[in-house]
């Protein structure tokens, strides 16, 4: 689209609206650092380039005629776009010099996040990021006391100060190694045999264990459990033969596909969480981060039923810049 020869220049709009605001040329002038004369002369071209009278002299000082108020009135919301165009800009390239600070849950960070700040390089190829990884309980914590700029987990983070977003599902499924004894199963494994047999865990506080204990109703402690920090602690030890237990669907991908691993059918629990972005409620989200909630909610997997959906009533209508 080409702009016709009438559309006025900004700052001439600008002038126009601080004397509308101020009432005087004079007080305008001194607002833009300008003489008086240089002012005067600017409003007159825009009312030649217009062709509409837009001042009027009072005995005070001068006033808008109701044309004046007119192009005021639709001026003011073209000068505040273009104020957000520059601020826009600035941030981006502030963003380009600056740094992004992120932590992520063990399961986002292996499985999800490389592809994500990959192409975050190629759309930011300045920017240093910074990624620590926790586990979801943690997250929670370093987010909410300002420490990152957004944090990703596993399922909803229960904290009053966080705004949150659903970039992506995820499936939980029971392992076991080629001679457990439920690997050769052609029933499903049910709720009361899950919970009645010592399992290969995650740490508390991580979202794999949290969406277990929520989807069983809790673990009976009696049971002489294996508790170990890492999904690949956690798999070598179901690799070598120390029991069950329930992984993330795709951190255990490639051991499924190489039959090192064998999924258990499991009936009456349902295993699904969803992946949720992290940061404070009353923050911004930086350009940079925006970006990557993007990226995010287009690369990562959904299972059918579930959409990304904001979950706090916010817009996140800069997210999708390029």
């Amino acid at each position: 689209m080409i702009l016709p020869p009438s559309v006025p220049e900004l700052v001439d709009l600008d002038l126009l609206l601080c004397v509308e605001r101020l009432g005087s040329l004079s007080k305008a002038a001194r607002a833009h650092a300008m003489s008086q004369p240089t002012v005067s002369t600017r409003i007159q071209a825009l009312e030649r380039r217009l062709g509409l009278r837009l001042l009027e002299r009072t005995y005070t000082g001068c006033s808008l005629t109701p044309s004046g108020r007119m192009v005021a009135q639709w001026a003011r919301g073209v000068v505040e776009a273009a104020d957000k165009l520059a601020a826009g800009t600035a941030a981006l390239r502030d963003v380009q010099r600056g740094r992004l600070r992120l932590v992520s849950s063990l399961t986002v960070a292996d499985n999800l996040m490389p592809c994500w700040l990959i192409e975050l390089r190629e759309r930011l190829p300045h920017m240093a990021v910074e990624l620590q990884v926790r586990n979801s309980r943690d997250v929670v914590e370093q987010v909410a006391a300002g420490q990152i700029d957004i944090g990703f987990v596993e399922d909803p983070c229960d904290h009053s100060g966080l705004a949150q977003v659903v970039v992506g599902g995820d499936e939980l499924v029971v392992v076991v190694a080629p001679g457990h004894p439920w690997a050769g199963r052609t029933t499903p494994v049910t709720r009361a045999e899950l919970t009645e047999v010592p399992l290969v865990l995650r740490e508390r506080g991580s979202g794999t264990r949290e969406t277990l204990e929520r989807a069983l109703g809790g673990l009976d402690d009696g049971h002489p459990h294996l508790e170990l920090g890492s999904t690949n602690a956690v798999k070598g030890t179901v690799l070598a033969g120390a029991g069950a237990a329930v992984l993330s669907r795709m951190s255990v991908r490639s051991e499924l596909e190489n039959r090192e691993l064998v999924q258990v059918p499991l009936a009456g629990v349902r295993l699904v969480r969803q992946f949720r972005a992290s940061w404070r409620r009353n923050v911004e989200l930086s350009p940079a981060a925006q970006i990557l909630v993007t990226i995010a909610s287009r690369k990562a997997p959904e299972t059918t039923h579930l959409q990304a959906r904001h979950t706090t009533g916010r817009s996140l209508a800069g997210v999708d810049a390029a």
